[in-house]
Formats: structure tokens, C-alpha cells, sequence
């Protein structure tokens, strides 16, 4: 099998199984989406942007990064802090098992296979160019696509509270994405303009 089919074959995989998700989500023109499915395409389209000559284990990651999420929801796990990291810890290896499993059924090798779980898993990051790319991808679609939504759920949050999650997820990126971020090649989300600025400054 050419490594073109393989690629086809794992990301139709990964698609089916999150096309499944009963959760569903309107894209900006309103058009119905399963949440999971429409998250990994945008992840997908991320990448292309970000980064156009990504390897497969790039382009495989972004696509199973939430694979099959719904089936693990967060109220299964106590409502704190603590039982955030357990859920979050579980997802990460859920996701890398799950998304493994998929590459092995088209032929992946196992070097393949093992990059993919620790960028999912979120192993090294900082350190791992795997796991650090997938963490720039995510970081750039949650500020795009998710942020302002987000912040419509949380209307409690004042100020500080806010330019602390923008801190945080500013930190995380590399400094290549945080060049790409303001470098006006994503959308930010135009209420949040001015609390960004100032969080970056």
C-alpha cells in the first residue's frame, strides 16, 4: 500500500468515527456540522495554513487529536480542578490510543504510530516538534473558532481573569505561531481584539 492510500485510508478512519459524534455545531455559515468532525477539519485546514509541507504524522495528528471526545464527557469526572487534569489526562491517552489503533489497522510503522501518540498524548511539549506543532494548530483554532464563544459562555470572568487564559495559552505556543498569530493570517475574534492586544504586550 502507497503512503498516499495509507494517509487517505487512516484520515476516512478517523472521519468516521467522528462523524458519529450526536453533537452538532454550525461553521460560520450556519451550515450543521458533528462538533467533533467540524473541530477536526478545522485542524486540518490550520495545519495547511501554518504549515503546508507538514509530514503525515502532522497531518494525522491534527485529525485525531479529539477523536471520539464525546464519549468521555467532563461531568463523568468530579467538577474541580483535580478532576479537570484526571479528565483531560484520560482524553489525551484515550485519543493517542484510539487515533494508534487506526494506523495500525491501514500499515503504519510503529516509529509512525509512536510520534503520533506522544504528539496527541501531549508528551515534551516545548521539547518534542511533534507535540509542540500540534499545540501551535490547536492554540490558533481555539483562537480563530473557539475563543469568542467561549468567552460568551463565561460572563463571570472580569478583566485579569481573562488576560490570564490568553497569557496562558500565548505561552504555550512557539514563537513561530505567536508570529503567525499577529501576523493577521487568522481571524481573532473582534470583541476580544483589545484584551489580546494587551495580554501580548
Amino acid at each position: 500500500m502507497t503512503q498516499q492510500s495509507r494517509l487517505v485510508q487512516v484520515i476516512e478512519l478517523i472521519d468516521t468515527e467522528n462523524k458519529q459524534d450526536p453533537n452538532i455545531e454550525k461553521d460560520e455559515d450556519g451550515k450543521e456540522w458533528p462538533k467533533e468532525y467540524l473541530y477536526s477539519v478545522r485542524m486540518s485546514d490550520m495545519l495547511d495554513r501554518y504549515c503546508p509541507d507538514a509530514d503525515e504524522v502532522a497531518q494525522i495528528s491534527m485529525r485525531g487529536q479529539h477523536i471520539k471526545r464525546w464519549t468521555s464527557p467532563r461531568d463523568a469526572f468530579p467538577m474541580d480542578r483535580q478532576g479537570y487534569l484526571q479528565w483531560r489526562t484520560r482524553l489525551y491517552k484515550f485519543h493517542a490510543n484510539t487515533t494508534a489503533e487506526l494506523m495500525q489497522q491501514v500499515g503504519y510503522d510503529e516509529d509512525s504510530i509512536e510520534r503520533v501518540k506522544k504528539a496527541i498524548g501531549k508528551k515534551g511539549i516545548k521539547v518534542n516538534k511533534d507535540t509542540q506543532l500540534l499545540e501551535d494548530v490547536t492554540d490558533l483554532v481555539f483562537i480563530e473558532h473557539y475563543m469568542l464563544a467561549f468567552a460568551q459562555k463565561h460572563p463571570e470572568y472580569d478583566e485579569e481573569k481573562w488576560l490570564d487564559i490568553i497569557r496562558k495559552t500565548w505561552q504555550k505556543m512557539s514563537p513561530q505561531g505567536q508570529e503567525f498569530a499577529l501576523a493577521g493570517n487568522i481571524k481573532l475574534p473582534e470583541p476580544l481584539i483589545p484584551l489580546i492586544q494587551k495580554a501580548v504586550a
